[in-house]
């Protein structure tokens, strides 16, 4: 079944629907492939690709990124856990791509929340960076293997998320 989704900026998407899950949609600065609502928006599971090859693979409400997802950018750096409104939110494992890592809470985009950074030769820091973020920096040392942990298993969720798979009995 072909559908046609029109947007606000007046460009249309043409493709095969089969239960809402639209197989493809492609312009010239990105690709989706993925679930859509009844309002034309990406919602539910999905795949991004983006201009300059930045990736994303999870979930999408109303158009933007959330839930569970991962992210990797042109350069190596990659994010693996929470988003909402489409920036990092709840908890999420942060790797540049130098080697530095963050594990913890993020929000609106940010190192926000309790958390870990690890520098490339795998050295915490001393004193050891661990502790109450705010705006990326750290502002207060603190021990917090319990969010640390519970990070790590989100971002490994967040890998380990499988697209629904298609109703074939149609």
């Amino acid at each position: 079944m072909q559908s046609t989704f029109r947007y606000p900026d007046g460009s249309e998407y043409t493709g095969g629907e089969k239960n809402r899950f639209i197989l493809k949609e492609k312009y010239d600065f990105c690709f989706f492939k993925g679930e859509w609502n009844n309002d034309g928006e990406r919602h539910g599971f999905g795949q991004f690709l983006f201009s300059d090859q930045a990736k994303y693979r999870g979930q999408f409400e109303h158009g933007l990124f959330s839930g569970l997802g991962c992210i990797t950018y042109p350069d190596g750096s990659k994010y693996d856990g929470e988003l909402s409104q489409g920036r990092y939110n709840g908890l999420g494992v942060f790797i540049r791509c130098d080697g530095m890592k963050y594990e913890g809470q993020l929000q609106n985009g940010l190192i926000c929340g309790l958390g870990l950074l690890t520098f490339a030769d795998g050295s915490h820091g001393l004193p050891r960076n661990e502790g109450y973020f705010e705006n990326n920096k750290l502002v207060r040392h603190e021990k917090c293997p319990d969010i640390i942990r519970k990070a790590i298993i989100c971002a490994e969720k967040a890998k380990n998320q499988q697209p629904p798979q298609e109703n074939r009995s149609t």
